[in-house]
This record gives C-alpha cells, sequence and structure tokens, in this order.
C-alpha cells in the first residue's frame, strides 16, 4: 500500500485528502508543519509527498529544496497561486507536480497515481541494473559497489537519477542541493559533476551514466534494455 505525507495545515483541506486518498488504497497521514515533515521523511520512508506552499514554518519551496539534499522521493505542490512562475519555480526545485487550489480530491488522487506509475517506471532500472540508493544511511551503490562520494555528490547523484534522461541545468541542481546560481557556485557544478564522473569510471570503465548536454545541463543515461 503506497504512503502518503500530507504536509497541510488547512485541517479541513488535509481531512479531504485523508479520506480520498485512504479510500482508495493509500495509506496517508499528515502533519501541519514544513519541519515536523522534513523531520519524518528523515526517519520513515514514504512513497509521495503532497506538500502545501503556504506553511506557517517555511515555504513549502523552501522545505522541497531541504528535502532534495537528502531524498528524491516525488512531490505534489499544493497552492492557491495560480501563476505561471510559481508553477516553474515548482517544478525546477524538483516537484513533480502543482495543483492550484481548490481542486477536487478525486484529481489530486489520480494524479497521485500516476505520479507513483511515472516514478516507479522511471526508478527501477537505477535501483535494480545499476544504482542502489540507501535513503537510511544515504550511500550509492553503482554496479554493487559503494561509491565514496562527499554530500554534495551524493546530493547531485541522486537528483539525476531521480529523474533519467531529464536534462537538468546547472541552476536546477544547484536549487536541489539548497544553493543560488548568484552564489557563486554555478560553474564549480562542472567541477563536481567532474569528480563523480571519475567515481563512477573507477567501477564501470566502460559506462558513461552521466551525460553532458552543452549549454544546458546533465542528464542520467540508464543503461540499454536488453534486446528481445
Amino acid at each position: 500500500m503506497p504512503q502518503i505525507l500530507i504536509v497541510e495545515d488547512e485541517v479541513a483541506i488535509a481531512d479531504a485528502l485523508l479520506f480520498a486518498l485512504n479510500g482508495n488504497g493509500f495509506a496517508a497521514r499528515h502533519v501541519s508543519l514544513a519541519g515536523e515533515a522534513l523531520a519524518l521523511l528523515r526517519r520513515d520512508a514514504v512513497d509521495l509527498v503532497i506538500l502545501d506552499v503556504g506553511l506557517p514554518d517555511m515555504t513549502g519551496f523552501e522545505a522541497c529544496k531541504q528535502l532534495r539534499q537528502f531524498s528524491a522521493v516525488p512531490v505534489m505542490f499544493l497552492t492557491a497561486r495560480a501563476e505561471e512562475i510559481d508553477r516553474v519555480v515548482g517544478l525546477e526545485i524538483g516537484g513533480d507536480d502543482y495543483v492550484v487550489k481548490p481542486f477536487s480530491p478525486r484529481e489530486v488522487v489520480a494524479r497521485v497515481r500516476a505520479i507513483l506509475k511515472r516514478s516507479s517506471s522511471r526508478s527501477a532500472p537505477a535501483q535494480d541494473e545499476e544504482f542502489h540508493v540507501d535513503h537510511e544511511r544515504l550511500q550509492i551503490h553503482f554496479c554493487n559497489r559503494l561509491l565514496k562520494l562527499t554530500a554534495l555528490e551524493f546530493r547531485l547523484l541522486l537528483q539525476l537519477l531521480a529523474v533519467p534522461e531529464r536534462v537538468l541545468s546547472r541552476e536546477q541542481l544547484l536549487a536541489g542541493v539548497g544553493m543560488t546560481p548568484d552564489a557563486g557556485y554555478e560553474r564549480n557544478i562542472d567541477t563536481h559533476i567532474k569528480a563523480l564522473r571519475a567515481k563512477l569510471r573507477e567501477v564501470a570503465p566502460a559506462r558513461e551514466p552521466i551525460q553532458t548536454h552543452r549549454g544546458f545541463g546533465y542528464s542520467y543515461q540508464p543503461p540499454a534494455a536488453p534486446g528481445p
């Protein structure tokens, strides 16, 4: 039964989502604060987070940035703001979907199913055939060998593995590790990616799982599926 965490400070909205999700084959639970959610997510495994943008202790965007430092769990944002810039920001910092209030709980259930199906199909090759991520120990194995990664290398690789074949810009990668482009770190991403590639080549010299897209950014390229 998929585990869903709802982070929402409006009780009526949280209750509606709990009723809809628990009545449709999910195990949903609810917290009201971002800090409480982050502590829970460091401790417990969940399959998807429904995250309100306007929380009392910090914004949902800031909470997602912190979450992406240690987890690639799918995130669906809830917000009362429908402006395009908010949707773009939410998706660029690592969100998987964006639902504007008021919404239909049935629609949210359908979107949750779609995200979990998409997430499952993307993550299976990385986990089963090439990479294995241990979120509790903050470790990543590549071809059954433990990678000796710095904290930043771990977070960068985690972001790439979460979205196979999707190109992530330097700005997106920086946001995912809690930094901003104006902090002077943008070009340093190239240095960290180079170091990460060197560690991957030590394990499997013939593989190049991290691809460069000049002028755009980087992506994770899963191994090709075997032919029939």
